[in-house]
């Protein structure tokens, strides 16, 4: 998957198909993050790293994405916020907003899965929104969209497993894609539900030591606490795999839809 978007990617920028000015490049810069995101992944899948370095290894991928905005003015540095305006962030937005949305996005796509067809299809659902409200750089993720989908046809149904090769990757992709294309304010709404279930998951490791577990009886799921979003859903009621999926995918397609909305009102 991660080599078919880097090709179709620099085949964009060889071709010079996606232009802004200032000699910027937005298909390499996506290209170059979505190898990094990759590779992160491959190497947590070989090694299986520490979450303090998963943590923090991210950061590495927000350098071309700070190089990108810096290069590109400053209209970069504002973010229309709804009720409150637009708020100009100056030199803090490359060294702390885009390091920040790199880090928590990243983490939280790839801390919600373990369920087939989790990870690929609410990372699909966020990806179809950022393209729908992105103008001429929609053209930047129609190969990895239709990747994707695939992935996610044969992840649903148990075919294929993407790992966190594929969770850091789709991560960084989304990311990048809305410092790209100018839609930080949408990606943050979109994916609410992952910082809501990675928030979940920290609070109570940190307060009760106490980690997220999912009991699976042959067919059902069903958890006895509260300690994640696939805990809390199945929290005392035994539901299936795809019951939980199909959940949690209409959990990302209201917040992203939501996040549409914003987009079109304010």
């Amino acid at each position: 998957m991660c080599a078919c978007q880097r090709v179709y990617i620099f085949l964009i920028y060889f071709f010079d198909i996606v232009r802004i000015p200032n000699g910027v490049s937005p298909s390499l810069t996506l290209a170059v993050s979505i190898l990094f995101g990759g590779f992160l992944g491959l190497l947590d899948d070989w090694i299986d790293l520490r979450w303090r370095l998963k943590a923090f290894l991210p950061l590495i991928a927000a350098i071309p994405l700070i190089s990108f905005a810096y290069r590109w003015g400053n209209a970069r540095t504002m973010i229309a916020l709804p009720l409150l305006g637009t708020i100009d962030f100056g030199i803090y937005y490359y060294f702390i907003i885009i390091p920040i949305l790199v880090t928590i996005v990243t983490n939280t796509v790839n801390m919600l899965g373990g369920l087939n067809g989790l990870e690929t299809v609410c990372p699909a659902i966020v990806m179809i929104g950022l393209m729908m409200v992105s103008g001429s750089n929609a053209i930047l993720l129609l190969c990895p969209l239709i990747v994707w989908l695939t992935l996610a046809f044969f992840n649903f149904r148990g075919k294929i497993f993407v790992g966190n090769t594929g969770s850091f990757a789709i991560g960084i992709t989304l990311v990048a894609f809305a410092v790209i294309s100018d839609l930080k304010f949408n990606l943050v709404v979109s994916v609410l539900p992952y910082v809501f279930n990675s928030s979940l998951i920290l609070l109570t490791f940190f307060l009760y030591r106490k980690k997220a577990n999912v009991t699976f009886n042959g067919e059902k799921l069903v958890s006895d606490h509260r300690r994640s979003l696939i805990t809390l859903i199945t929290y005392q009621r035994p539901l299936t795999e795809h019951q939980v999926v199909t959940i949690i995918s209409l959990l990302v397609a209201a917040s992203t839809a939501t996040a549409l909305l914003l987009f079109q009102f304010f």
